[in-house]
C-alpha cells in the first residue's frame, strides 16, 4: 500500500504544478494582451493618423493645383499641329528684301522668319540661279 501512496502523491504533485503553471501562463498571456492594447497601439495609431493626415494635405495640395490649372490653362500650342512654313508671299518678298541687299538676318528679323530658313531659301535660290 506504501507503495501506491508514493506514486499517487508524486501524480498528484505533477498535477497540482501543473495547474499553477498554467494558471500563471493564462495570467501573463491577459497582462500581454492589455499591455499591448494600451501601450505600443496608441503609437502606432498616432503615427498611422499622422500619416493620414499628411495624405490629406498632399491630396489637398493636389486638389488646389488641379483647379489653378483648370481655371488658368498653359498656353501652350496643340501639338502635332505643324508651324506654317514660308509661304508664297514671304518666299517672293524674301527674295525682293534679298535683291535690294538686305542681309539673311534682316530679312528673318523682317518676316518673322527662323534665319536658317532664310539661308536655306538664298542658298536654294542661288543654286536655282546658277543651273539657269
Amino acid at each position: 500500500m506504501t507503495a501506491l501512496l508514493l506514486p499517487m502523491s508524486i501524480l498528484c504533485g505533477l498535477i497540482l504544478c501543473a495547474t499553477a503553471v498554467s494558471l500563471l501562463a493564462v495570467h501573463r498571456a491577459y497582462h500581454l494582451l492589455r499591455q499591448m492594447e494600451k501601450g505600443p497601439g496608441v503609437s502606432h495609431q498616432r503615427k498611422d493618423d499622422a500619416g493620414v493626415q499628411e495624405l490629406r494635405d498632399s491630396l489637398e495640395a493636389l486638389a488646389a493645383q488641379l483647379h489653378d490649372l483648370q481655371k488658368h490653362p498653359p498656353a501652350a500650342p496643340l501639338p502635332g499641329m505643324p508651324k506654317l512654313s514660308l509661304d508664297l508671299s514671304k518666299r517672293s518678298h524674301a527674295l525682293r528684301l534679298h535683291r535690294r541687299g538686305e542681309g539673311a538676318e534682316q530679312i528673318a528679323a523682317a518676316l518673322d522668319l527662323p534665319r536658317q530658313e532664310v539661308d536655306l531659301l538664298l542658298k536654294v535660290h542661288r543654286i536655282v540661279l546658277s543651273n539657269v
